[in-house]
Protein backbone atom coordinates (compact mmCIF):
# COMPACT_ATOMS: atom_id res chain seq x y z
CA UNK A 1 0.00 0.00 0.00
CA UNK A 2 2.87 2.31 0.86
CA UNK A 3 4.49 1.68 -2.54
CA UNK A 4 1.26 2.45 -4.38
CA UNK A 5 0.86 5.70 -2.45
CA UNK A 6 4.47 6.65 -3.26
CA UNK A 7 3.93 5.97 -6.97
CA UNK A 8 0.72 8.04 -6.96
CA UNK A 9 2.50 10.93 -5.22
CA UNK A 10 5.38 10.79 -7.71
CA UNK A 11 2.87 10.88 -10.60
CA UNK A 12 1.02 13.85 -9.05
CA UNK A 13 4.32 15.70 -8.53
CA UNK A 14 5.37 14.94 -12.13
CA UNK A 15 2.01 16.18 -13.46
CA UNK A 16 2.17 19.39 -11.39
CA UNK A 17 5.77 19.97 -12.52
CA UNK A 18 4.74 19.51 -16.15
CA UNK A 19 1.78 21.88 -15.71
CA UNK A 20 4.06 24.49 -14.12
CA UNK A 21 6.56 24.28 -16.99
CA UNK A 22 3.77 24.57 -19.57
CA UNK A 23 2.34 27.55 -17.67
CA UNK A 24 5.69 29.30 -18.00
CA UNK A 25 6.43 28.26 -21.60
CA UNK A 26 3.15 29.51 -23.09
CA UNK A 27 3.46 33.22 -22.16
CA UNK A 28 7.12 33.25 -23.20
CA UNK A 29 6.26 31.67 -26.56
CA UNK A 30 3.38 34.11 -27.03
CA UNK A 31 5.52 37.19 -26.33
CA UNK A 32 8.32 35.95 -28.60
CA UNK A 33 5.94 35.17 -31.47
CA UNK A 34 4.03 38.44 -30.99
CA UNK A 35 7.22 40.50 -31.13
CA UNK A 36 8.56 38.67 -34.20
CA UNK A 37 5.29 38.93 -36.15
CA UNK A 38 4.70 42.56 -35.13
CA UNK A 39 8.21 43.55 -36.23
CA UNK A 40 7.70 41.94 -39.65
CA UNK A 41 4.35 43.70 -40.17
CA UNK A 42 5.77 47.06 -38.98
CA UNK A 43 8.71 46.72 -41.41
CA UNK A 44 6.23 46.13 -44.24
CA UNK A 45 4.05 49.08 -43.17
CA UNK A 46 7.12 51.33 -43.13
CA UNK A 47 7.90 50.34 -46.73
CA UNK A 48 4.28 51.01 -47.73
CA UNK A 49 4.45 54.42 -46.01
CA UNK A 50 7.61 55.27 -47.98
CA UNK A 51 5.89 54.16 -51.19
CA UNK A 52 2.84 56.30 -50.35
CA UNK A 53 5.10 59.34 -49.75
CA UNK A 54 6.80 58.81 -53.14
CA UNK A 55 3.38 58.43 -54.78
CA UNK A 56 2.31 61.73 -53.18
CA UNK A 57 5.49 63.41 -54.45
CA UNK A 58 4.54 62.34 -57.99
CA UNK A 59 0.76 62.84 -58.00
CA UNK A 60 0.11 65.30 -55.18
CA UNK A 61 -2.16 62.84 -53.34
CA UNK A 62 -2.03 59.38 -51.75
CA UNK A 63 -2.94 56.12 -53.51
CA UNK A 64 -6.32 54.64 -52.63
CA UNK A 65 -5.37 51.19 -53.92
CA UNK A 66 -2.28 49.07 -54.20
CA UNK A 67 -2.83 48.70 -57.96
CA UNK A 68 -2.65 52.48 -58.41
CA UNK A 69 0.35 52.73 -56.09
CA UNK A 70 2.26 50.04 -57.99
CA UNK A 71 1.37 51.41 -61.41
CA UNK A 72 2.50 54.97 -60.72
CA UNK A 73 5.71 53.91 -58.95
CA UNK A 74 6.55 51.51 -61.79
CA UNK A 75 5.78 53.86 -64.68
CA UNK A 76 6.08 57.49 -63.57
CA UNK A 77 8.99 59.76 -62.67
CA UNK A 78 10.06 61.75 -59.64
CA UNK A 79 11.15 65.35 -60.02
CA UNK A 80 14.40 66.18 -58.25
CA UNK A 81 15.63 69.73 -57.72
CA UNK A 82 19.33 70.31 -58.34
CA UNK A 83 20.62 73.62 -56.97
CA UNK A 84 24.00 74.97 -57.98
CA UNK A 85 25.24 77.88 -55.88
CA UNK A 86 23.78 79.07 -52.57
CA UNK A 87 20.28 80.60 -52.77
CA UNK A 88 20.69 81.90 -49.20
CA UNK A 89 23.97 83.69 -49.94
CA UNK A 90 23.58 87.34 -48.77
CA UNK A 91 26.11 88.58 -51.36
CA UNK A 92 23.52 88.05 -54.06
CA UNK A 93 25.62 85.52 -55.93
CA UNK A 94 23.52 83.81 -58.56
CA UNK A 95 22.42 80.24 -58.32
CA UNK A 96 20.71 77.90 -60.74
CA UNK A 97 17.84 75.55 -60.11
CA UNK A 98 17.50 72.56 -62.40
CA UNK A 99 14.60 70.11 -62.30
CA UNK A 100 15.60 66.56 -63.15
CA UNK A 101 13.16 63.74 -63.88
CA UNK A 102 14.19 60.27 -62.69
CA UNK A 103 12.17 57.05 -62.93
CA UNK A 104 10.44 56.32 -59.61
CA UNK A 105 11.19 52.61 -60.01
CA UNK A 106 14.92 53.37 -59.62
CA UNK A 107 14.25 54.91 -56.21
CA UNK A 108 11.98 51.99 -55.28
CA UNK A 109 14.76 49.54 -56.14
CA UNK A 110 17.35 51.51 -54.15
CA UNK A 111 15.01 51.45 -51.15
CA UNK A 112 14.59 47.67 -51.63
CA UNK A 113 10.81 47.88 -51.82
CA UNK A 114 9.18 44.90 -53.57
CA UNK A 115 6.14 46.31 -55.35
CA UNK A 116 4.86 42.86 -56.31
CA UNK A 117 4.21 41.75 -52.73
CA UNK A 118 3.64 45.15 -51.19
CA UNK A 119 0.02 44.57 -50.16
CA UNK A 120 0.61 41.13 -48.60
CA UNK A 121 0.51 40.92 -44.80
CA UNK A 122 3.35 38.78 -43.41
CA UNK A 123 2.19 35.54 -41.69
CA UNK A 124 -1.36 35.92 -43.05
CA UNK A 125 -1.64 33.32 -45.82
CA UNK A 126 -2.14 35.93 -48.54
CA UNK A 127 -4.34 38.53 -46.85
CA UNK A 128 -3.85 42.14 -47.95
CA UNK A 129 -3.44 45.32 -45.93
CA UNK A 130 -6.41 47.71 -45.85
CA UNK A 131 -5.55 50.89 -47.75
CA UNK A 132 -7.56 54.12 -47.86
CA UNK A 133 -6.89 57.60 -49.16
CA UNK A 134 -8.97 60.74 -49.41
CA UNK A 135 -8.94 64.49 -48.86
CA UNK A 136 -10.44 66.30 -45.92
CA UNK A 137 -10.68 69.80 -44.56
CA UNK A 138 -8.38 70.09 -41.56
CA UNK A 139 -8.07 73.45 -39.80
CA UNK A 140 -9.63 75.21 -42.81
CA UNK A 141 -7.18 73.60 -45.25
CA UNK A 142 -7.84 70.82 -47.76
CA UNK A 143 -5.31 68.04 -47.03
CA UNK A 144 -4.60 64.56 -48.38
CA UNK A 145 -4.85 61.72 -45.89
CA UNK A 146 -4.17 58.00 -45.97
CA UNK A 147 -4.44 55.03 -43.64
CA UNK A 148 -2.92 51.59 -44.19
CA UNK A 149 -3.09 48.75 -41.71
CA UNK A 150 -4.39 45.41 -40.57
CA UNK A 151 -5.88 43.81 -37.50
CA UNK A 152 -3.58 41.79 -35.24
CA UNK A 153 -5.90 38.85 -35.84
CA UNK A 154 -4.81 38.73 -39.50
CA UNK A 155 -1.17 37.94 -38.76
CA UNK A 156 -1.07 36.37 -35.29
CA UNK A 157 -2.09 32.88 -36.43
CA UNK A 158 -2.77 30.57 -33.48
CA UNK A 159 -2.26 33.50 -31.07
CA UNK A 160 -5.19 35.51 -32.52
CA UNK A 161 -7.37 34.75 -29.54
CA UNK A 162 -8.57 36.87 -26.62
CA UNK A 163 -7.27 34.18 -24.24
CA UNK A 164 -3.76 35.60 -24.70
CA UNK A 165 -4.74 38.91 -23.12
CA UNK A 166 -3.95 37.25 -19.79
CA UNK A 167 -0.26 37.50 -20.80
CA UNK A 168 -0.47 41.06 -22.17
CA UNK A 169 -3.21 43.44 -20.98
CA UNK A 170 -2.77 45.72 -24.02
CA UNK A 171 -3.14 42.87 -26.52
CA UNK A 172 -6.39 42.84 -28.50
CA UNK A 173 -6.48 40.76 -31.70
CA UNK A 174 -9.13 43.10 -33.16
CA UNK A 175 -6.95 46.20 -32.69
CA UNK A 176 -5.39 47.77 -35.79
CA UNK A 177 -1.65 47.99 -36.45
CA UNK A 178 -1.48 50.90 -38.89
CA UNK A 179 0.02 54.15 -40.03
CA UNK A 180 -1.86 57.25 -41.05
CA UNK A 181 -5.26 58.54 -40.07
CA UNK A 182 -8.33 59.25 -42.17
CA UNK A 183 -9.36 62.05 -39.77
CA UNK A 184 -6.10 64.02 -39.56
CA UNK A 185 -2.98 64.62 -41.67
CA UNK A 186 -0.78 62.16 -39.81
CA UNK A 187 1.54 59.51 -41.23
CA UNK A 188 2.91 58.12 -37.97
CA UNK A 189 2.38 54.52 -37.07
CA UNK A 190 0.48 53.50 -33.97
CA UNK A 191 3.40 51.22 -33.09
CA UNK A 192 5.37 54.42 -32.29
CA UNK A 193 3.00 55.36 -29.48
Amino acid sequence: MKNILSVVLVLIIAFLGFALIQGIKEPIAFQKEKRMRRDAVVAKLEKIRTAQELYRDITGKFAGSFDSLKYVLSNDSLTIEKIEGDPDDPTGEEYTLTLIKTPAIDTIRKLEIDLDGLESIPFSDGKAFNIQADTLTYQSTLVNVTEVGTRWRDFMGEYASMKYTKYDNSYDPDMMLKFGDMNAPNLSGNWDR
